[in-house]
Parts: C-alpha cells; sequence; structure tokens
C-alpha cells in the first residue's frame, strides 16, 4: 500500500517591493481572480514599528506576497501564517516580537505586533477603495474578526484603528504635487517627486488648467524667481484646501510678496499658510539639495496633516 501523498505548502516569495495601499490591494485582487488570497492587516503595535497601524500585505495562494508590516523582519513568516489561513479557509490573529509565541522571530526595534489575517472571498470592497482611491477620495473598511468579514464603513475616522471589536483601515489618496516653474530647481523637483511615487502635476508659468483640482491631499510648489508669474497660481492655492503651499525666494523676497498679497485683500490667515523660504533646511546653494528639502517638507506635511 502507497503512502498518501504529501500535500507541501507554498514557499512564501516576494514579488514586490511596493508600499502603496492601492498597488497592494490591487495584488490582492489580481490574486483573488486567479486562485485564493489573503489580506495581512497591521493592527497593534507593542512598541516601536516601523510602519502604521493599518499597513497591508497581499498574499496570493501560490506563495507570492507584496506589502510591508514592518522593516522586512517578519513579512515571510505573515505569508507563511496566510497561507495556513487560505489552506484552513479560517482567519487568524498573529502576534509577533514581544508578547508572541515565536521565540525565533524578532523584532529589531524591541517590541511587539499583531497582525489580522483575512481570507478574502469577495473582492468587491477592495475594488470599491480602488475606485474612491482613483477619484482621490478617502475611504475606510471595517474588519471584524469575528464575523471575518470585511465592509465598508461609513465615515473615515483620522486614522486606523479599533473601534470596539472591529478594526477599522483608513485609505486616502496618494499625494499629488503641482509644480509652477521653468527653472532648474523645478526640474530636479519634478525628478524626485516622480522617484517618490507621487503624483505630478507641472503647470505653466501663470495659471493652473481647469482640468487639474487641488484637493486636500495636494502640495503646491511654486518656484519662480519673479513674483508676477506665481500671482496667479498662488491666489488659486491660497483658497483650495491644499495641505501644503510653498514658495520659492529669500526672506526678504517672502515679505515683498506678503505685501502684493496685502494689497490685493488676502487675509493673514491665507497667506501665512506659505511655505517661504521653501523646504525643511536651508538655505540650499544647488538644486539637488532645494528638492530633497521641498520633498521632506512635503512629507512631514503631510504626516502632520493625515497622521
Amino acid at each position: 500500500m502507497k503512502d498518501a501523498p504529501i500535500n507541501l505548502m507554498p514557499s512564501p516569495v516576494r514579488v514586490s517591493s511596493v508600499d502603496n495601499q492601492a498597488d497592494i490591494l490591487g495584488f490582492a485582487i489580481e490574486a483573488s481572480q486567479l486562485g485564493r488570497a489573503a489580506l495581512a492587516t497591521l493592527v497593534e503595535i507593542r512598541g516601536g514599528a516601523a510602519r502604521a497601524l493599518g499597513a497591508h500585505v497581499a498574499v496570493a495562494s501560490d506563495g507570492r506576497y507584496c506589502g510591508y508590516l514592518s522593516g522586512g523582519c517578519v513579512e515571510a513568516a505573515v505569508a507563511a501564517e496566510a497561507l495556513e489561513a487560505i489552506a484552513e479557509d479560517r482567519d487568524r490573529i498573529v502576534k509577533f516580537g514581544e508578547g508572541s509565541p515565536f521565540f525565533d522571530i524578532a523584532l529589531p526595534c524591541g517590541g511587539g505586533i499583531t497582525i489580522a489575517i483575512h481570507v478574502l472571498r469577495d473582492t468587491n470592497v477592495l475594488k470599491d477603495v480602488l475606485g474612491e482611491l482613483a477619484g482621490r477620495k478617502s475611504l475606510a473598511l471595517s474588519y471584524s474578526p469575528d464575523t471575518e468579514s470585511l465592509v465598508r464603513f461609513d465615515q473615515v475616522p483620522v486614522r486606523s484603528g479599533w473601534r470596539g471589536k472591529d478594526f477599522i483601515c483608513v485609505y486616502r489618496p496618494v499625494t499629488r504635487v503641482v509644480i509652477s516653474g521653468q527653472t532648474g530647481e523645478a526640474e530636479a523637483v519634478r525628478r524626485l517627486v516622480e522617484a517618490s511615487g507621487y503624483d505630478l502635476t507641472l503647470v505653466g508659468s501663470r495659471s493652473l488648467s481647469q482640468a487639474t483640482a487641488i484637493d486636500a491631499f495636494t502640495a503646491v510648489v511654486l518656484l519662480h524667481h519673479d513674483l508676477d508669474h506665481e500671482e496667479d497660481l498662488l491666489s488659486k492655492a491660497l483658497t483650495s484646501p491644499a495641505f501644503y503651499i510653498g514658495a520659492l525666494g529669500s526672506t526678504r523676497t517672502h515679505r515683498r510678496r506678503i505685501d502684493r498679497l496685502k494689497s490685493n485683500g488676502v487675509s493673514s490667515e491665507a497667506f501665512d499658510r506659505i511655505k517661504a523660504p521653501i523646504g525643511l533646511f536651508g538655505p540650499t546653494r544647488d538644486s539637488t539639495s532645494l528638492a530633497l528639502s521641498v520633498l521632506a517638507d512635503i512629507a512631514a506635511a503631510r504626516l502632520e496633516t493625515f497622521p
């Protein structure tokens, strides 16, 4: 009599280093269409952590996975747990680091994290998220460990976290950077924005296309050496919900800018929104340093506005 064949679990294999919510959810949807998939979510942090609550790893039934829940030290182990959950068709909660039964898996930060692994049975709600993000709208999903369900939540909290027995995941559009300027500084910022994976909009020296809206997830970067060239776009930006407005120029130039705005009836509350001189650090003496300073300032402002 022959022994029954042993069904070996596939080995986890990272197939992408993406760290973008939309890309991870897109991978989960595609994996579900080809077979089975699970979505692992960071739902608790004990001590320090490299990712925020609500971070995801998507795992396909063939072992492929993408996303991050830490700095890269637990993702393969999470994927292995997700593969077992898919095989059992049952959700599970797993702890790593401090307070975990996995003594051989330690987090370098010395803390601990808890991961909720949800076996996807319906991806329509994930498609809803992608549709809203494509339309530059926020959305929240509610995950219930008791019912193993993932549904749309009717409100969008400030951040992801537990609400009673359910964990709420918040999804927000990617940062859009609107750049105006025909200078070497503008080109350097453009290159860095593209490398960062942000949405990029380049506008003319005087006006913004009607097709390009400045929403709450937009940073406006004005890189002109002539105040006349920034005036129209700056006025529009100051009446928008943009989370960041930065303008090139020295402290003296900015005083002139404010005087012009005052003469046009702009309130102090409005022009106080302008970051000038632009950037997180300075003064800079080359375009690359300026671009790094601007992007760092935008990233810091985004975290402060949408923690």
